[in-house]
C-alpha cells in the first residue's frame, strides 16, 4: 500500500513539474467580427517579461508555462489576457479573436502666438519650457531627464524612509514588479512595441499599476507635464526606469 502511495505521489509530482515547465506554444490572433487574421499584435508574457508578434495569417509562438497570462495588443482592438491552460498545451493551437474598438479624435485647437515685433512685449508673450532633453537609443526625438530637474535627486532621496511617501510605496514595496522594468527594456519585441504606442496599458499590464499612478511617478521624479502628457510608452519606461535605479542606488548608500 506504502508503495502504490508513493509511486502515485512521485507521478503527481512529475507531472505537476512537466506542467511548470516552459514552452512553446502557438496560436492564431482573429478580429472577432469577421475571423479576419490579424498580423503585427504584440503578445507579451506578463510573468517572463517576453514579446512577440503575429505573422501570417494572424500566426504567433511564445514561450510560457502553465497559470501564465498573456497580454495581446493591437491598434484600434481592445487589448485582451489570456491565461496558458493544460488545455492549450495539450491540444497545440488556438484562436484568440479581439475585438474592435471605436476611436473617436478629440478636436485640437492650434493657437498661434501672435508677435507685435517689439521684443519686450514678444519676450513675455513665447513661453519658456525649462524641460531637459536627452535621446533614447532607438527613439527619433529626445526625451526629458528628470533627474536632471532642480530637486530631482532629493524628492527621491527624502521618498527613501518616509512610508507614507508614495515612492516608498510603489518602489520599495513592489520589487517584483519594478525588477520587471530591466526585463522590458531588454526584450526588443516589447521596446518595439512601447515605441509606437502612448496608452500606458501595456506598463499598467507588467507593472500592475494605473494610469495615474504612472503619471506620480514622473511626477515625484520631477518630470513635466508636458512629458508626461507627450511621451511614448517606450520613453515613459526608460523614465521610470532611471528613477528607480537612482532609488535603489541612494537606498543601497543610506543603508
Amino acid at each position: 500500500m506504502k508503495k502504490t502511495f508513493l509511486l502515485l505521489l512521485l507521478s503527481f509530482i512529475t507531472i505537476t513539474g512537466w506542467s511548470q515547465e516552459e514552452t512553446s506554444i502557438s496560436g492564431k490572433v482573429l478580429n472577432a467580427s469577421n475571423n479576419v487574421a490579424l498580423v503585427n499584435v504584440h503578445v507579451v508574457n506578463l510573468n517572463t517579461v517576453k514579446g512577440s508578434l503575429s505573422g501570417k495569417e494572424g500566426a504567433f509562438k511564445i514561450r510560457a508555462s502553465v497559470n501564465d497570462t498573456l497580454y495581446f495588443s493591437y491598434l484600434g482592438f481592445k487589448s485582451i489576457r489570456v491565461r496558458v491552460t493544460n488545455d492549450w498545451l495539450k491540444f497545440g493551437e488556438i484562436r484568440i479573436k479581439m475585438t474592435e474598438l471605436s476611436i473617436a479624435l478629440e478636436e485640437v485647437l492650434v493657437r498661434p502666438i501672435q508677435l507685435t515685433g517689439y521684443v519686450e512685449i514678444d519676450a513675455k508673450l513665447i513661453p519658456i519650457y525649462d524641460n531637459h532633453r536627452y535621446r533614447i537609443a532607438g527613439v527619433g526625438s529626445g526625451y526629458e531627464g528628470g533627474n536632471s530637474q532642480p530637486g530631482a535627486v532629493s524628492k527621491v532621496l527624502s521618498s527613501i524612509f518616509n512610508p507614507a511617501d508614495f515612492l516608498y510605496n510603489v518602489f520599495g514595496k513592489r520589487p517584483h514588479q519594478m525588477k520587471k522594468l530591466r526585463k522590458m527594456k531588454e526584450d526588443d519585441e516589447i521596446r518595439a512595441l512601447l515605441q509606437s504606442k502612448f496608452d500606458r496599458e501595456t506598463l499598467m499590464a507588467v507593472l500592475q499599476l494605473e494610469r495615474v499612478d504612472i503619471d506620480e511617478i514622473l511626477n515625484n521624479c520631477s518630470y513635466s507635464k508636458d512629458f508626461i502628457r507627450t511621451a511614448n510608452d517606450l520613453q515613459i519606461l526608460d523614465a521610470i526606469s532611471e528613477c528607480y535605479e537612482e532609488y535603489r542606488i541612494l537606498s543601497r548608500d543610506r543603508g
